[in-house]
């Protein structure tokens, strides 16, 4: 098959966290059409223990440490050169001399596949350009940055509004130079056309994503019942990421106690790997666990009445709420996790941005098991119809040839 390199800022396995989920099935859909040479950094140690689960889909591959103190310390040399401070982040001696090796050994290959902005300076050289380069930003990401700058003060109120201009010319720039860019919503393209010539607009384009329906299907195989007898609602990603621990901070701090108090049998589940210390100080609260790293959070969306998603700060899909959909649940969340996701109307009320209105809809459900059973059959009915991997990657057969 033809070469292709595809080039990613994180392992793409296992695909257990939003970024990763969407690499992993482009990756694995790519593989049935390429012969996939992979770059890609590990920042978890836990995840070496999954090379070999990548040989299938590659035909050679690069995966090299990103230990974080050190990575974080290059990052901070971007003070000195007005760079977004992603690209020294994500520099590396090695994968520069890797990717110079596979393009200097295959002549017949062509095309390349990046995901994510801080993998585009791999391919910067004027000796590159003969490639046809297609990005996957997934979401405007230097629009995060602005979202943070919004929620803080004095120094890092710089440090985040700094990062936010200098990473959004550098995604113009990347636009400018690549084939096509990829967004993970037709919201997220537009949002980025916005800021483009219209040449460069025309080269943007949105591909969704997916969910692996018959591994979140809660009649699969394999799903350990959780031993509790506890009604309980739950939140699922991971929480070393700021967005997430903002929503569970947020949702324990303004929802919890009030909802606690009036279904007291109620445990609130933070299901993911990582959670930061003021994650973990959120178990303190009565009724709340903080799982951790766990081997599968099927069971605790199966077993649970509702799945919240009050997320404050977001770009593209929530890959949490397909996921929940899928399952058959209700889920209440605010309207940052709701965009860019086709939803039932029958599920959009539960859309709230209040804290006592998402008090009210959450103890309402309680007592309405009918409305909780013809949401969750209207949401996996939109999981089957629209958000098969196999079906929403496929534009990427036209855009490689274009």
């Amino acid at each position: 098959m033809e070469p292709l390199l595809f080039l990613c800022h994180r392992i793409p396995f296992p695909p257990n966290k939003g970024d990763k989920i969407r690499s992993f099935n482009i990756l694995k859909y790519l593989s049935q059409s390429y012969d996939i040479y992979l770059g890609a950094f590990v920042d978890d140690e836990n995840d070496w223990q999954y090379l070999d689960a990548l040989k299938p889909y590659c035909k050679s591959s690069c995966i090299l440490p990103l230990p974080k103190k050190r990575a974080t310390i290059k990052g901070c040399t971007a003070f000195l050169t007005g760079n977004p401070i992603t690209i020294p982040y994500y520099a590396d001696w090695q994968m520069k001399a890797w990717v110079e090796q596979v393009v200097a050994s295959h002549i017949e290959l062509s095309k390349a596949f990046i995901y994510s902005s801080s993998m585009a300076q791999y391919l910067e050289r004027p000796g590159y350009n003969f490639l046809t380069k297609v990005i996957d930003f997934v979401d405007v990401d230097s629009d995060k940055w602005r979202q943070y700058a919004q929620g803080k003060r004095g120094i890092m109120r710089w440090v985040y509004h700094r990062e936010y201009k200098r990473l959004a010319q550098y995604e113009n720039d990347i636009c400018a130079h690549f084939q096509a860019s990829i967004f993970v919503s037709q919201d997220e393209a537009e949002h980025f056309k916005q800021r483009q010539s219209e040449a460069n607009a025309n080269k943007v384009h949105a591909i969704q994503n997916g969910v692996d329906s018959e591994y979140f299907n809660t009649n699969a195989s394999g799903i350990k019942p959780l031993i509790t007898s506890e009604p309980s609602i739950c939140f699922t990603g991971a929480m070393d990421y700021w967005a997430n621990v903002d929503a569970v901070v947020w949702f324990c701090e303004a929802v919890w106690p009030e909802l606690k108090k009036q279904i007291p049998q109620l445990t609130f589940n933070i299901v993911g790997g990582n959670p930061t210390e003021k994650v973990k100080a959120l178990s303190r609260l009565e009724g709340v666990n903080v799982t951790g790293r766990v081997e599968d959070v099927r069971p605790y969306i199966k077993a649970a009445t509702l799945v919240v998603a009050p997320m404050r700060i977001a770009r593209g899909i929530q890959n949490k709420v397909l996921e929940a959909m899928a399952m058959s649940k209700t889920v209440v969340m605010t309207s940052m996790a709701a965009e860019g996701i086709q939803l039932p109307f029958i599920q959009k009320q539960y859309i709230q941005d209040d804290e006592q209105e998402t008090i009210k809809v959450i103890k309402t459900l309680f007592s309405d098991q009918e409305s909780l059973d013809k949401v969750g059959s209207a949401n996996l009915e939109i999981i089957q119809s629209h958000y098969q991997w196999q079906a929403v990657l496929k534009p990427f057969d036209q855009i490689f040839i274009e």
